[in-house]
């Protein structure tokens, strides 16, 4: 623990003890407090970075902090890409039932578009609408779906929603099934080089 973590902790009891006529709703609201965003993300053990997505990072952990984590009622049990040493084959396919390279692949290739949803047991990404800076007359997002344990491409599927604006509306254009294989071969590829580089 940080320094700073340990005089927030003492500062935090050295309160509550001058303040014993506080309530334990007030109590709790002051360690509450006392905890930083950042503090709350490794105590929790989820996979979710506050540098990735915030709102995503802190309403995973306050669930996994809340429930005890993970799906068992534990501590969070699977790992990404083999960043806790510590947990069994066993519990990290109960943890996770998709691919985990699949999964970080493609929020790393998609990075740069608004989420709208993910759900890493469902094995689902979904993007909101993005518009280049370069095309301000289209816009498109997009669905990822992953299937299975195995890094193959069976087991991921992409599909792009794209519209152009026209007479200040916008209007769907048809899908390209050539760009939706492409945007799958650069997520296996890095799906490939992370397992690589984590092995």
């Amino acid at each position: 623990m940080k320094k700073t973590s340990v005089f927030v902790v003492i500062f935090i009891f050295l309160l509550i003890g001058c303040n014993s006529n506080l309530s334990e709703e007030e109590k709790k609201a002051l360690w509450d407090n006392a905890q930083t965003q950042g503090e709350i993300v490794r105590r929790s053990g989820t996979p979710f970075s506050l540098a990735t997505d915030k709102d995503l990072a802190m309403s995973d952990a306050q669930n996994r902090l809340r429930t005890g984590g993970g799906l068992m009622g534990k501590k969070a049990s699977f790992s990404f890409l083999g960043e806790n040493k510590d947990s069994s084959s066993q519990s990290t396919s109960i943890g996770m039932p998709i691919n985990p390279y699949l999964w970080k692949a493609s929020l790393e290739t998609i990075n740069f578009m608004p989420l709208s949803s993910t759900d890493p047991f469902a094995g689902t990404i979904i993007t909101d609408w993005y518009t280049a800076e370069t095309n301000q007359g289209e816009r498109c997002k997009l669905n990822i779906f992953i299937n299975g344990k195995d890094l193959k491409t069976e087991n991921l599927k992409v599909s792009s929603f794209c519209q152009t604006l026209k007479n200040n509306q916008w209007v769907n254009t048809p899908s390209k099934i050539e760009d939706n294989a492409k945007l799958e071969n650069v997520i296996l590829n890095g799906a490939k080089k992370l397992k690589l580089t984590s092995g």
